[in-house]
């Protein structure tokens, strides 16, 4: 089933298995996926000494892991091909203590703190994208947890349980029968929605500090590069984040990465994780700074998870995130038809229907940069009249294939549980609501930038953007902006990671000249 290149990969990726393994499968005779599960099992396998496979008769399709004989905590009850091949084989992994997914001492901790029987299913299908990210983030907390167990189940083998749930969008997570989640999450995410259904016995350590040469806050392109020029010039660094990767890890294509000429949200994430592990950088992920403070011109940092981190230098590259309208389905589509930079995303629309919601300047803009890609543009305003410059309203009004609708209030936006197929509107002057058929949905109401927890450190402007010089200092000795949750111009992955590795220079040359920690 595997061809011999894969074997190969995957011969190499258990080399260094410990453990004895063994592939616990329980199928009903007649099930169609029998043979295309028990093969594909099979290959695996046979790939290492250490894994073996059993077959019995099973009322369904399913399988579970057993690690020297003891089960483990996590059923699949799919053929985990496609995307969800990654997830079988870091599951061994895991089970084996091996993988750079596994979570730092002071999550598992956290983890090990549910104390309550949790019997969590993630509905997935296996061409989703953002199904393995999830699966994967609740098949650790079930190895580390004996409390947790963790069923994966295919929504294409398993209809009748997903038509009975209604579910309508993947991945959809249930804990003990209550849905917890649908769509694309973290470790982090999840556990908090865990610990807030289930309660937890643990307690944030705030007698914990540490200290480094440089604290980067933030792990998308700014903060990544940030962290690795840091970690390049001898200091010792900590990169603080809620998930490396950043707002990448929402972008289904990147092809204006010069070089690059084509990649994902979820490969260039990847590659930035790969790179930091290239250096001595403690790498502190599912988590949020909650505080600062100036003491002695040393920054103290306190996190979510009640560590303290001190530094003489500290790098805010916790970029922006975009407005969102917060009705039914944008949060479910995004990446699968809800987008918000135009720039990335507009070149996949390419013939198709799309809706811009905003007038404002970024919205005529998106729909005059939309209006020469795809074949029909409808611009939604909540007022009664666009709010751009007057010249982006001529630009607009001149292109045919652009419809404006003003006095317009964003309903709900709606698909086929895979992709966008419309939105519905209100017609605020009648109360009248209509539906649109669109393939795309942009939202530019504007951007937000996640600076608030700085606030009180360093200054800001009316749109939350840090304000700092062309070297990325800030009016603070020692703390410095990089990437979009600063003032600097166009939002780019490329302009972010020139502006982090700006940034731990003028950090480097600022260390050399004695002022980081200067009053």
């Amino acid at each position: 089933m595997l061809e011999q290149a894969i074997k190969d990969q995957v011969t190499q990726v258990f080399s260094n298995l410990k453990s004895q393994f063994t592939f616990q499968v329980a199928v009903a005779d007649k099930h169609p996926n029998t043979n295309e599960l028990t093969g594909l099992l099979e290959d695996v396998a046979a790939c290492s000494n250490n894994i073996t496979t059993e077959v019995t008769v099973g009322p369904n399709l399913s399988f579970t892991i057993l690690k020297n004989g003891e089960p483990s905590n996590v059923t699949f009850r799919t053929v985990p091909t496609g995307h969800e091949f990654t997830t079988l084989l870091l599951a061994i992994l895991n089970l084996d203590g091996i993988g750079k997914n596994l979570p730092d001492e002071m999550l598992t901790k956290r983890i090990k703190g549910i104390n309550q029987k949790v019997e969590l299913k993630s509905y997935i299908s296996l061409s989703c994208t953002n199904c393995p990210d999830v699966v994967q983030a609740l098949n650790i907390m079930a190895f580390l947890n004996p409390n947790i167990s963790h069923e994966i189940i295919d929504g294409a083998i398993n209809k009748e349980e997903v038509e009975a749930l209604n579910i309508q969008a993947v991945p959809s997570v249930y804990a003990n029968g209550q849905q917890l989640h649908v769509g694309r999450s973290s470790l982090g995410e999840l556990l908090t929605k865990i610990e807030k259904q289930l309660g937890s016995t643990f307690k944030p350590a705030a007698s914990e500090s540490k200290t480094y040469d440089v604290v980067v806050v933030g792990g998308g392109p700014a903060g990544v590069s940030a962290a690795i020029y840091s970690a390049r010039k001898g200091f010792s660094v900590a990169l603080v984040a809620e998930k490396v990767g950043g707002q990448v890890t929402e972008t289904v294509s990147i092809e204006n990465m010069i070089s690059v000429p084509k990649t994902t949200g979820a490969e260039l994430s990847a590659n930035l994780m790969s790179h930091l592990n290239d250096y001595s950088i403690d790498i502190l992920e599912n988590r949020l700074v909650e505080k600062t403070e100036l003491i002695d011109g040393k920054k103290h940092l306190t996190t979510s998870l009640g560590e303290t981190l001190i530094t003489p230098a500290l790098i805010i590259a916790t970029g922006a995130s975009w407005r969102k309208l917060g009705v039914p389905g944008e949060s479910d589509y995004i990446g699968n038809g809800v987008a918000f930079c135009t720039h990335c995303d507009g070149p996949f629309y390419k013939g198709k229907k799309v809706v811009v919601v905003g007038g404002g300047n970024s919205g005529l803009e998106a729909a005059i940069d939309l209006s020469s890609i795809a074949s029909e543009v409808t611009v939604l305003e909540f007022m009664d009249s666009l709010k751009g410059d007057q010249v982006l309203q001529d630009k607009l009004k001149q292109l045919s294939n652009v419809k404006i609708i003003t006095n317009a209030q964003t309903l709900s936006v709606d698909g086929d549980g895979s992709q966008v197929n419309g939105l519905t509107f209100k017609h605020r002057a009648t109360e009248q609501e209509e539906a649109i058929q669109t393939d795309g949905v942009f939202v530019q109401i504007g951007l937000q930038a996640n600076s608030k927890v700085f606030a009180d450190m360093v200054p800001t402007n009316r749109m939350g953007e840090i304000e700092i010089d062309a070297h990325c200092r800030t009016n603070v000795k020692g703390v410095y902006a990089a990437g979009d949750v600063s003032i600097v111009p166009y939002k780019q992955i490329v302009i972010a990671m020139g502006e982090g590795s700006k940034a731990a220079l003028s950090a480097f040359e600022d260390n050399i000249k004695g002022v980081l920690s200067a009053n």
